[in-house]
């Protein structure tokens, strides 16, 4: 696939790895009692998050192959793996409620309504997953999406280049011919 954009004349890569998939709000949803070292200081599960960063460093390893066999080309590995767990980790100082917190859905007393759904129950009583009422202190949509608030604060890290390797932001990102 690479070489083949690369011979159609694409020049710029942008190439994000993936999220801490252990501090997902969904993923935590069903654990009591974790016995001790199963959560990371974040309060996120450490083998998820071990499967996630190992990921990371195999694709960073692979971006700095591509660079050496597409000189040509601008190559951009940006960690947003750093940027959300930055963000979980300091999601109260950035005016954000707990990070593990899902704004949209019911999730109580193990009984999991999804965002905007309803569940009869069979005492004939409906539990819905309504929305929260201000979306801009999550950093979880619905357990799984983050809320545009949390997007735009990671984006605004990425796009100035602070997680960027090489550390520049993505208007600097680009070859450009004249």
């Amino acid at each position: 696939m690479k070489q083949h954009l690369y011979t159609q004349g694409a020049r710029t890569f942008w190439i994000h790895n993936t999220g801490p998939i252990g501090c997902l709000p969904s993923t935590l949803l069903t654990i009591t009692n974790p016995p001790p070292g199963f959560l990371d200081n974040h309060g996120c599960v450490k083998s998820q998050n071990d499967i996630a960063q190992e990921f990371n460093r195999q694709l960073k390893s692979r971006v700095m192959k591509l660079r050496t066999d597409l000189p040509h080309a601008a190559i951009t590995y940006v960690d947003i793996y750093a940027a959300k767990y930055g963000l979980i980790g300091s999601s109260k100082q950035h005016g954000f409620v707990e990070a593990r917190k899902i704004c949209c859905g019911y999730h109580k007393s193990g009984i999991d309504v999804g965002c905007g759904g309803i569940l009869a129950l069979p005492n004939g009583t409906q539990i819905s997953g309504p929305s929260c009422e201000d979306p801009s202190t999550y950093i979880s949509w619905d357990g799984v999406h983050y809320t545009e608030a949390a997007n735009h604060w990671i984006a605004s890290r990425l796009i100035n280049g602070s997680f960027s390797d090489p550390p520049i932001p993505i208007t600097h990102a680009c070859y450009t011919t004249s």
